[in-house]
């Protein structure tokens, strides 16, 4: 049984509140034989407690195993090797994630691609220009299967025969996949290679809270966020938020400054964000420019010099990727980008909580 999965269904079950129980009960299988006792002495409130009992009575994990291989649902949690690497590192990941399809290996770099729903035809055409040239070179496309931008960011990649991640603010089941203009397309992505994923279980209706959620996780799964035209108060602002909380690149194409759908992408850039040209400028960004050879054929190149500069900075002793950024005098995503790098030549290694050693 996957006790992890079941305690997703949970509404009220919070990362904090996992991390709690997962501590407290090493075998998640005892949450479902505790008494109120064991809950405050997990650290959770009384309150809480109560609904859980409540709660699970009325939810045999039985009948939510049923559910999920009804869906063709997997799920992957914090405990599991497997929970995408990058992801993990966030300083507040989803407790559990429900797929359907398949992630891309830790091994293969991600980028986001998002931007708002009402795009022009000048946004429409960059999106699909940067999916296109993003996919030739190994790269694989997060979004968050939105109108506009995203499902357009999807479809390109699915055209040019690369992989995509749709992240949800709903259910993955395919009768709450969500916008409902887009459940083909979420199959489309499903099987030919990629995944709809999202924290909420079968069944969810998306909220308004859901969706500032699933923004944050479109982040943690990719090295940098693109955004490819967006207002001020478009939702895409929230990723590159998130982008830029996790130490991660924010890219921005230029925009007229009479066009009222680019200038929060315009605004991004006053402050600092990456202006692209090419989906070679975010490759060079990321120190990633042999990325497609690398995992083609698991060849071992010699250390660039952002590498070299890292090396320096490392030994068997766990550093914090924040400690290198400040040690190496390099940009976040520069840093992020050659440790992934290294990681695929087998030079470091992330123990864990964006902590790195050399091999």
């Amino acid at each position: 049984m996957n006790y992890h999965a079941a305690l997703a269904y949970f509404p009220k079950i919070t990362y904090q509140r996992y991390k709690k129980l997962t501590r407290y009960f090493p075998a998640l299988k005892d949450l479902w034989v505790a008494e109120i006792d064991d809950f405050t002495k997990a650290g959770l409130e009384e309150t809480i407690g109560h609904e859980f009992i409540i709660w699970r009575e009325g939810h045999p994990i039985e009948a939510i195993m049923t559910e999920l291989a009804r869906e063709q649902v997997t799920t992957v949690s914090l405990s599991d090797p497997t929970y995408p690497k990058l992801l993990r590192e966030i300083n507040d990941p989803p407790h559990t994630l429900f797929i359907r399809g398949t992630l891309p290996k830790d091994e293969q770099p991600a980028v986001a691609i998002v931007g708002t729903r009402k795009c022009t035809n000048y946004g429409r055409q960059m999106a699909q220009d940067f999916a296109a040239e993003l996919v030739a070179q190994g790269i694989a496309v997060v979004s968050g299967l939105a109108l506009g931008i995203d499902g357009i960011a999807h479809e390109a990649v699915l055209k040019a025969g690369g992989v995509t991640v749709a992240v949800l603010g709903s259910g993955v089941d395919r009768s709450h996949v969500y916008p409902a203009a887009h459940q083909r397309l979420a199959e489309e992505i499903v099987s030919r290679g990629g995944a709809v994923v999202s924290e909420y279980p079968p069944g969810f209706e998306p909220t308004q809270y859901s969706f500032p959620a699933r923004n944050r996780v479109i982040a943690g799964l990719s090295l940098g966020t693109l955004i490819i035209e967006a207002p001020v108060e478009s939702g895409a602002l929230i990723t590159a938020k998130a982008a830029l909380d996790y130490n991660r690149e924010v890219f921005a194409i230029p925009h007229p400054l009479t066009s009222t759908t680019g200038q929060g992408g315009n605004n991004l850039l006053k402050l600092g964000a990456t202006m692209v040209a090419t989906a070679q400028d975010i490759l060079e960004a990321l120190q990633l420019k042999n990325i497609k050879e690398i995992i083609s054929n698991n060849q071992t190149l010699p250390a660039s010099p952002t590498e070299a500069h890292l090396l320096e900075h490392l030994s068997k002793e766990p550093r914090h990727i924040d400690a290198l950024i400040k040690l190496s005098g390099l940009a976040s995503g520069v840093v992020t980008g050659a440790l992934t790098m290294m990681e695929m030549k087998g030079k470091v290694k992330n123990v864990g909580s964006m902590m790195y050693i050399v091999r």
